[in-house]
């Protein structure tokens, strides 16, 4: 196997590390070690990336569920409401150039980073769960789903502490849930606008569980905040890296 390809499984385990850790987080650099490391087009490695991180997120789910940690009212709350935005997100990237996904992808990444450094305590719980304001999240995450490959676990770990209250280990086991679910909806419509390579999707996929199954066991153990600012201050280099290169670019 080429040495690009053998990087690109490396770091598809970390992303399914921080799956598993944090509930979300790793499948925003996705698309990125696709496009970049792996050298998948844009709009192939948006399919990909939605199979890669729904098939490890309900891997890491459904252990996290066998510990207690789940919560099936809140996840199919969020789940189905995002499950019916995420095809119309995917519709509308093939709709889009290469160079503007990426430009996107970064302003994201960089928004993310911030919101993650900032938050990177612990989240104040909502005692009474919002009916309505908790499918309105679930609906904007499904959104950003289809159209970026992106679980969405940094915007539905908080939502679920705040709009379900959650405490922090229930809402990471319910949103790998709901990234499954908001995923696979994603999925279905991307396989029917464009080819995929299955064996190249099929070996990240299953490099992304072994780490999200390490991460899982980690996550009793380690605390939450401090990685989570790590990993924040690292999406924020890598959404750097990505606007320079796209936006100086021909």
């Amino acid at each position: 196997m080429a040495p690009h390809l053998l990087l690109a499984l490396a770091l598809s385990t970390l992303i399914g590390l921080s799956l598993g850790l944090l509930g979300g987080g790793g499948s925003i650099l996705a698309v990125p070690v696709l496009v970049y490391v792996a050298r998948v087009d844009v709009h192939a490695a948006i399919g990909m990336s939605l199979a890669i991180v729904g098939g490890t997120a309900l891997v890491g789910g459904l252990v996290h569920a066998r510990a207690g940690r789940v919560n099936l009212r809140a996840g199919a709350l969020f789940g189905v409401a995002g499950m019916i935005t995420a095809p119309l997100g995917a519709r509308v990237t093939h709709l889009v150039a290469p160079r503007l996904l990426l430009l996107l992808f970064a302003a994201l990444m960089l928004g993310v980073g911030t919101l993650m450094l900032r938050g990177g305590g612990e989240i104040r719980t909502s005692r009474r769960p919002h009916r309505f304001a908790a499918p309105l999240a679930g609906l904007l995450v499904g959104l950003l789903t289809g159209f970026l490959g992106v679980g969405g676990g940094f915007l539905i770990v908080p939502a679920l502490t705040l709009l379900a209250g959650l405490e922090m280990p229930a809402a990471v086991g319910t949103s790998l849930f709901v990234i499954a679910a908001n995923s696979a909806a994603g999925l279905a419509s991307h396989l029917g606008q464009g080819e995929m390579p299955a064996g190249l999707t099929a070996a990240f996929t299953l490099a992304a569980v072994v780490g999200a199954l390490a991460g899982v066991r980690l996550s009793s153990g380690l605390h939450p905040a401090r990685l989570r600012r790590g990993f924040a201050l690292f999406v924020i280099l890598v959404g750097l890296a990505l606007l320079a290169r796209n936006a100086i670019g021909p």
